[in-house]
């Protein structure tokens, strides 16, 4: 089970090894959104996003004989680096299994993390399969990419650090992909105030969990596509779909273009540099879509592995801001 205490734990184990990344603030973009709001800039993490949180923490908890069976990651790259850098530092093998349309430039992380990239199409290979088949025949250890208690724990514990620093939020949001991050930061925020309000945040061409949650049930959809390349997963965690359900307040959904105006005014403005998934929950609040009432918010910056060419989409438009 996922519990405050589990987190508690993970942030302890990973103290040192991952980044407390800061909070920041920026008064242009609350007076767009109209809305006091405290980012968590996990785009400064280690490896450029919140999974390093999830991977060091799985992979510290391994035992010595895991650990020299080597590890395996199925991820469209920020899973993927994350668990080359957590397995590197612990002297340990990582095979990493990508789609074929992974951003290159979280390729190029991967790689010089040391890490065995083996690549398969999205489109007509099961991912899961993919990398179990790898596993099975090399005899290594599965990092799932948010199907799991520990890399949950790890994720919460952003949410853990952002309410220490801003104790009376009154909501906090994340992106949702597969559901690691926000099964980890809801349970942390509603253990620690459960008068919270937490909402999660896809695409609007990727909400499976909008659609899980509407029908009670795991919804599986067609390869979404959306310009969040972090968040194209087709189906919720069977382990972070009852812990979404039962913390999100609502799951709210935002357009490709709303994710690109946000990164647009974040870069240019507040001088960030996110990823378009990581960008999302920020988008949401940018575009106004919480529920009135809302006032002081604290939003996960979940990346920053932005490829040269969404870069170069975000920079052409520039000067509208």
């Amino acid at each position: 089970m996922l519990t405050i205490q589990l987190i508690r734990e993970a942030h302890e184990r990973i103290a040192g090894r991952v980044h407390r990344t800061p909070v920041m603030t920026s008064r242009s973009f609350n007076e767009v959104a109209g809305c006091e709001v405290f980012f968590k800039c996990e785009n400064l993490q280690r490896a450029g996003a919140f999974k390093a949180r999830g991977a060091t923490n799985k992979i510290l908890s391994l035992t010595g004989a895991e650990k020299q069976r080597g590890v395996i990651a199925v991820s469209s790259g920020n899973h993927a680096q994350a668990v080359a850098l957590a397995a590197r530092e612990a002297g340990t093998r990582a095979v990493v299994c990508i789609p074929d349309d992974a951003p290159q430039m979280k390729v190029a992380g991967m790689r010089s993390y040391g890490a065995d990239i083996r690549v398969f199409d999205r489109h007509k290979d099961d991912r899961d399969a993919f990398g179990r088949e790898i596993g099975e025949r090399e005899n290594l250890v599965m990092i799932p990419a948010y199907d799991d208690y520990l890399i949950m724990a790890g994720q919460g514990t952003c949410g853990l650090e952002l309410l220490e620093e801003v104790p009376d939020l009154d909501a906090i949001t994340t992106p949702c992909s597969g559901g690691g991050l926000f099964a980890g930061v809801s349970t942390a925020a509603k253990s620690i105030k459960p008068s919270l309000k937490c909402f999660a945040v896809e695409p609007d061409s990727a909400n499976d969990t909008q659609q899980s949650v509407a029908k009670g049930e795991r919804v599986k959809i067609s390869p979404p596509p959306t310009i969040a390349d972090g968040l194209r997963v087709q189906i919720p965690g069977a382990l972070t779909f009852p812990i979404t359900r039962m913390n999100a307040d609502e799951v709210l959904t935002v357009g490709d273009d709303e994710i690109l105006a946000t990164m647009r005014f974040m870069l240019f403005r507040m001088k960030l540099l996110v990823e378009p998934s990581g960008a999302a929950a920020a988008a949401a609040v940018f575009h106004r879509k919480l529920p009135a009432g809302v006032r002081r918010i604290g939003v996960v910056l979940s990346g920053g592995n932005v490829d040269p060419e969404i870069l170069a989409r975000v920079i052409e438009k520039g000067g509208d801001q």
